[in-house]
């Protein structure tokens, strides 16, 4: 009779953790959280490391996610939806650039604030872009001496 008691305790305990992660996960890809944003749009020439649902981060904190990457055939950018939390504000000259976390670390999107009094409203384009840097470039020009 131990042997079941010790037995269901061990299945509430590997259930309980089941439950947890599937909410955790949950919580960390906002799919269950009721929060919404406001898109906006953005060209770039390299969007190397980024995919939809990479983070879009301001000052570090993390503010949306990348909602949509399309190939554009006649500029050959890659058009980006960014889908910005609602309640922060944008100022309309703001930047947006590709970053990295650091050698090993992948790519973000970080929002580059500007000073203007005046925001960015859901679907307007951020013409001020700046694309992914190729760490892999950056190194051959600088072993090969290359000042370009």
């Amino acid at each position: 009779m131990s042997e079941n008691t010790t037995e269901v305790i061990v299945g509430a305990a590997v259930l309980a953790a089941a439950v947890a992660f599937v909410v955790y996960a949950g919580q960390v890809s906002e799919f269950s959280s009721g929060k919404t944003g406001y898109p906006l749009e953005a060209s770039f020439r390299s969007l190397e490391g980024v995919s939809v649902g990479t983070d879009v981060r301001l000052a570090g904190v993390r503010v949306g996610s990348v909602t949509e990457v399309d190939l554009n055939p006649e500029t050959y950018r890659a058009d980006t939806t960014v889908s910005v939390l609602e309640g922060i504000a944008i100022p309309d000259d703001s930047a947006i650039i590709i970053s990295s976390e650091g050698l090993l670390g992948g790519n973000f999107v970080e929002i580059v604030p500007g000073g203007s009094p005046f925001n960015y409203e859901p679907g307007d384009r951020i013409e001020d872009t700046q694309g992914a840097v190729s760490l892999v470039s950056l190194l051959l020009k600088f072993v090969s001496g290359s000042s370009e």
